[in-house]
């Protein structure tokens, strides 16, 4: 969310030194035939271009620097401006471009170019390359074998490149001495000592705003003497934040005004007036004061989500502010004085006159009535809030979505209810039905202990977040309010627990899944209970911990025990707890028998709190067990009870589940539309789940439509452990998908490794697909004839495990293989049963493909009526053709279809004669009505 900023550049670089050894420590391992990769990192202002020039003067080595392309919306057009760079002539840079776009990649381009010579390659502003360059660059960086040092530079606020062992600088503020020493190179006004003075401290060794301020005083001589005010004015800071402000979404740039104004004074309350030039204390600014303002100005919460999720503001829901105070001064300085009295206005008539309002309770201890105001408060903010229960986690790649929430709390109307009668609210909880989360106050008389009135505070802020926040956050309150309410009322702080847990798994941390899980009061002390609830609360914490330390043959018996147990009660929280048992052993059509059991009894008792949950559970097991068309009318049915309860992350996770869907049957209009919905509100708030899935989902429509690389690029980070991969439970969901992306693109390494670690996790028995999965990639990986065994093999797995598509997709890779060796009778057979299995589960480009395979081994195909000019193609040329009309080049087409582009080039021929063209262009034309089958025409560069 960053731009480029673009000041008066110094004329050398101040204080700079270690950072420019680390580029000549790179440079050297280049000149020695070791790649490395620097990137560098900065607010605006910082130096971040000036050190990439200074590196390109110092070096020993052939250096070349290279800016984000004006055009940075044009797919290709930074690796384009790179080969310029370095190629000789521009038909060498194409030759190059045309290598990078193909299966060498950039390694293969630059060994081309510059065979076995070390360089030095300092890209500029990375965030602003386009996402082809980008993709390109960042998986030639994972395997950067050649003699070139990379130094790579982007803008604070924006993730960095995900480099496996590439080192990070990030460009602070200057010394004294070195802002002194910048101040006199760039003012040669003279200056008295305390305006020098003054410009130093209020500087603050920023050297962007120092440059920027030196200039205004070279223009203004009377500004040498000590103008009143702040010598850092408004408008020099506006200039150096100029870019990044420029480069901010409408509606974030709004927000970031509201908050900047919100934190001053308004005229008139006896404090001095900013807009008149006084100075002025940054004020508290509360969240909820901001949104109320924000909708008259068109601007949204997502908005607000995503600032503080990248950084730009910080702070607790009551009181943001901003992590760059130049930033909030920057701001000001580009909102006019008449509207910045407007907003103030507009404030003053939505919050009661407080910008600065805070309305979501205190942030400190409560107690006695202003707690249970506050609490009220927050539960009024989120009806749609449930209540907790139990959440399931799972070892590494069980794949289940999320630990369920057993307990709904919906809010109501009316007078408050006694919270002591434990009897009547834990029937109700058992039936999903709830009762308020504001109903904190005690029977008339009862004093209520002041750590418990705070941990139902906490526990209602606790729910906000995780239903419509950032959940890291809402797991350490949730954590809190569990340890406040864990003597006085056990019950309560086991929901609360049970709540961190959730908010734990969808930011995909097992250590805080961990913590949530652990503690002698899980569960609460429930002991004498008739209907034997601890015993199976018990296994199932039993069973979670030791499938989260990746002990899974201790996690097999409780959590069975578990399915049996409560798999047979009529109560949801019973039910969801043993569906996420079943997920995590690998049961899938339990996993959905017990859902959809769950999903009835809901019905039936009109709970409603967990409705979004429990479609979000069904649907995903119904993917699981290979139900795809369920599972997508099941996640359609959730999105809709999500969005109209206002359970934003639930949301998020039904476009998710959406988007997977969506990539079994091909569609990958509605692929990115859900991923791309799913991601907006996942990245703000930390649903490293959602991401996940919304991620992987891409891949397999990109894998579908022949962009294997692209594919594979996407997948790597997902298959890697640690904060920078994917979510821990799905890491060998992804793997398959994974190894048939990077062998189709030349990295059999990664592959191979990949395959390794999987088949470690399907020799657990904890997934019924992994074992054919793996005899698959085996398949894949092979040479010789040993593929055709484990293609076999695969096949008779799953036979056994029951997943149609997965089979199909199999039989579909065996079948392609067979073909590509001339054994065309044989691969008729499995091509036509894959055929069928896509057409019986509407995963259309998948049956195009398996037609078009089919149609080349000579077998009947049955196909849709080819309308048209296509109608006059052979099959081969239809293929060829619809690429073409997509914009494919004869090499691209060539990799796609396993063919040479001397065979493309004879196939094309054939086809402008029959169908009297002479160009790309105009055959691109007349294919427009008439597309072709197969899958040319979903080719996408």
């Amino acid at each position: 969310m960053s731009g480029a900023s673009r000041v008066a550049t110094a004329p050398r670089l101040y204080d700079r030194t270690s950072e420019l050894a680390a580029v000549a420590e790179l440079s050297a391992r280049a000149a020695e035939g070791r790649g490395a990769v620097l990137l560098v990192t900065g607010r605006p202002g910082t130096g971040r271009t000036a050190l990439l020039d200074q590196a390109v003067r110092d070096s020993r080595i052939r250096a070349h620097q290279v800016a984000a392309p004006s055009g940075n919306r044009v797919p290709w057009s930074g690796v384009r401006a790179l080969m310029s760079a370095l190629a000789p002539t521009p038909s060498a840079a194409r030759r190059a471009l045309r290598a990078a776009r193909g299966t060498g990649g950039v390694p293969g381009a630059l060994a081309a170019l510059c065979p076995g010579e070390p360089l030095l390659l300092c890209l500029d502003d990375h965030h602003l390359w386009d996402a082809h360059s980008r993709t390109a660059l960042d998986a030639a960086w994972r395997g950067n074998t050649g003699p070139w040092a990379w130094v790579v530079s982007f803008a604070a606020y924006r993730r960095p490149p995900d480099v496996p062992g590439a080192r990070l600088l990030s460009l602070g503020r200057l010394s004294h001495e070195g802002a002194r020493t910048l101040l006199d190179d760039v003012c040669r006004l003279p200056l008295t000592a305390s305006f020098r003075t003054r410009l130093l401290d209020e500087a603050a060794g920023h050297p962007g705003v120092l440059t920027a301020t030196a200039a205004r005083v070279r223009t203004d001589p009377g500004r040498g003497d000590g103008p009143p005010g702040p010598v850092t004015d408004d408008a020099s800071l506006a200039q150096v934040y100029r870019g990044l402000l420029d480069s901010l979404p409408a509606e974030c740039g709004r927000v970031l005004t509201l908050v900047a104004v919100a934190g001053e004074p308004q005229p008139g309350t006896g404090r001095p007036d900013p807009v008149a030039g006084g100075p002025a204390a940054v004020r508290p600014v509360g969240a909820d004061a901001v949104l109320a303002v924000a909708r008259a100005v068109r601007a949204s919460s997502e908005a607000l989500d995503r600032l503080v999720a990248d950084g730009f503001l910080r702070g607790t829901r009551e009181a943001l502010r901003f992590d760059d105070p130049f930033l909030r001064r920057a701001v000001l300085g580009t909102v006019p004085p008449p509207r910045r009295r407007e907003l103030y206005a507009l404030f003053a008539r939505t919050a009661g006159g407080r910008p600065g309002a805070r309305s979501c309770g205190r942030s400190g201890p409560v107690g006695g009535d202003d707690a249970t105001a506050g609490n009220r408060a927050a539960a009024a903010r989120t009806p749609h809030l449930a209540t907790p229960v139990a959440r399931a986690s799972v070892p590494p790649g069980a794949g289940m979505p999320a630990p369920p929430r057993a307990l709904g709390v919906p809010a109501r109307s009316g007078p408050p209810r006694n919270v002591y009668d434990t009897g009547h609210r834990s029937d109700r909880l058992r039936k999903g039905m709830g009762g308020a989360t504001g109903d904190v106050r005690a029977p008339e008389g009862a004093r209520v202990p002041p750590d418990v009135l705070r941990g139902r505070a906490e526990l209602a802020r606790g729910l906000a977040g995780l239903g419509g926040g950032p959940v890291g956050d809402a797991h350490q309150v949730l954590l809190l309010a569990a340890s406040l309410l864990r003597k006085a009322a056990p019950e309560e702080a086991s929901d609360a627990r049970s709540l961190a847990l959730e908010a734990a798994w969808a930011a995909g941390d097992p250590q805080a899944c961990a913590v949530a899980l652990g503690g002698g009061d899980f569960g609460g002390e429930r002991t004498g209970s008739p209907d034997g609830v601890d015993t199976v609360e018990r296994d199932f914490r039993d069973g979670m911990c030791a499938a989260l330390t990746v002990r899974l043959e201790e996690a097999r018996a409780p959590l069975a025990r578990v399915v049996a147990r409560d798999g047979a009660s009529d109560e949801p929280r019973r039910l969801l707890r043993a569906g996420a048992a079943a997920l995590v052993l690998g049961d899938a059509p339990a996993a959905v028998r017990v859902h959809t059991r769950a999903l009835a009894t809901l019905r039936a008792t009109s709970g409603t709190a967990l409705l979004p949950r429990v479609l979000e559970h069904l649907a995903y097991a119904e993917l699981r067990a290979g139900q795809h068309e369920r599972a997508a009318a099941h996640a359609r049915e959730g999105l809709r009870a999500a969005e109209s309860a206002g359970q934003r992350n639930a949301a998020a996770h039904q476009h998710a589940v959406l988007a997977l869907a969506a990539s079994v049957r091909g569609d990958a209009p509605a692929v990115v539309e859900h991923a791309h919905r799913a991601l907006a509100i996942a990245r703000a708030h930390g649903l490293v789940q959602a991401m996940t899935l919304a991620e992987w989902s891409i891949a397999r429509a990109e894998l579908a439509g022949g962009l294997a690389a692209q594919a594979a690029a996407r997948l790597a980070p997902l298959v890697q452990r640690g904060p920078r991969g994917g979510h821990f439970a799905l890491r060998m969901l992804v793997v398959p998908c994974f190894v048939e992306a990077a062998c189709a693109s030349g990295r059999e390494l990664e592959a191979g490794a990949a395959a390794e670690e999987f088949a470690v996790w399907a020799g657990l028995g904890f997934d019924a697909q992994a074992p054919a999965q793996l005899a698959r990639c085996r398949a894949l990986l092979a040479g010789g004839s040993d593929c055709a065994d484990w293609y076999r093999e695969a096949v008779r797995r799953h036979e056994e495990s029951g997943n149609d598509f997965e089979r199909a997709r199999t039989l579909l890779a065996y079948g392609k293989w067979l073909r590509r060796r001339r054994r065309l009778v044989e691969a008729r057979g499995p091509l036509s049963d894959a055929l069928v299995t896509f057409e019986r589960a509407a995963a259309e480009v998948w049956a195009d493909q398996a037609r078009a395979e089919l149609r080349a081994t000579g077998g009947a195909a049955g196909r849709r009526a080819v309308p048209g000019a296509a109608g006059e193609l052979t099959p081969q040329q239809q293929r060829i053709a619809g690429l073409v009309a997509a914009g494919a080049t004869n090499q691209e087409i060539a990799d796609r279809l396993s063919l040479s582009p001397r065979t493309v080039d004879h196939h094309l021929r054939n086809v402008f004669a029959r169908l009297g063209v002479r160009s790309r262009v105009e055959l691109s034309g007349l294919l427009l009505l008439s597309p072709a089958p197969g899958d040319g025409h979903r080719f996408d560069r």
